[in-house]
């Protein structure tokens, strides 16, 4: 049976179709609503495996709140949000995050934008990369594409608007900015985002299992790397000889 809680106020659970939920938790970007969110998730996930909680096909975990996919023949809407709203994720931790720390070549043909940021800011080249490295940045969720990780924690004063156009084609490994979040692109797309740098890091990698390098909950820090450095780590990571750093610490 599915257990109730009282340290946790009740979330808010919102219809998505006919086939889907949405358990919100918050409207602000976060770290504890997004480690709320986290925690639900896995206690989702749990109560589904040991059989408490059936009918559960995916659950989608975001900033704020979890896309709860369910098979309508087993289990209705009504019946599933009162078994969400006692589900305890009280005793139930999300899984620690990691601490990933990530090598980034700056500037130049990597990141076109660095020059255009620094003017924009009233900042020299330099002290923008500075800024990008004094934060660690936290995995909100995964979306838009493959593996691709939206990430919190940029400096405010980096918080810049998109670009008014995108552009069509933005290398896998790109670090860049926007608005108030940060990312590492997991494959070549479209972006209207700042371009700093590049990451030789193989974000998304069907030879992995799995094949996304980040998950919701860890933790990003990023490292200045000469070009030299960035093209071997990059021969290195295509041979798929070479993963960034990770600890829990």
């Amino acid at each position: 049976m599915v257990s109730k809680t009282t340290d946790m106020p009740l979330p808010r659970i919102l219809p998505a179709g006919d086939m889907a939920l949405v358990v919100e938790f918050g409207d602000a970007i976060d770290p504890a609503i997004n480690a709320r969110t986290l925690a639900f998730d896995a206690a989702i996930a749990a109560a589904a495996e040991s059989g408490a909680l059936s009918g559960i096909v995916e659950t989608v975990p975001t900033y704020r709140s979890v896309l709860v996919h369910y098979d309508p023949l087993v289990i209705g809407f009504e019946a599933l949000s009162n078994a969400l709203s006692g589900l305890s994720a009280g005793d139930r931790a999300a899984e620690p995050g990691r601490l990933w720390t990530v090598p980034t070549v700056f500037g130049g043909e990597h990141g076109i934008d660095l020059e255009f940021v620094a003017t924009t800011i009233g900042a020299r080249p330099s002290e923008v990369i500075d800024l990008f490295l004094s934060a660690e940045y936290r995995v909100y969720m995964i979306g838009f594409a493959p593996g691709f990780a939206y990430l919190g924690g940029s400096p405010e004063r980096l918080h810049l608007p998109r670009r008014p156009e995108p552009r069509a084609r933005v290398p896998a490994g790109t670090v860049s900015v926007g608005g108030m979040q940060a990312a590492i692109n997991s494959m070549e797309m479209p972006s209207g985002w700042h371009l700093l740098g590049r990451t030789p890091a193989r974000v998304f990698d069907l030879r992995r299992d799995p094949p996304f390098l980040f998950r919701p909950g860890d933790r990003i820090r990023f490292t200045s790397v000469e070009d030299a450095t960035f093209r071997r780590l990059a021969r290195d990571a295509e041979a798929g000889a070479y993963m960034p750093a990770c600890s829990l610490s």
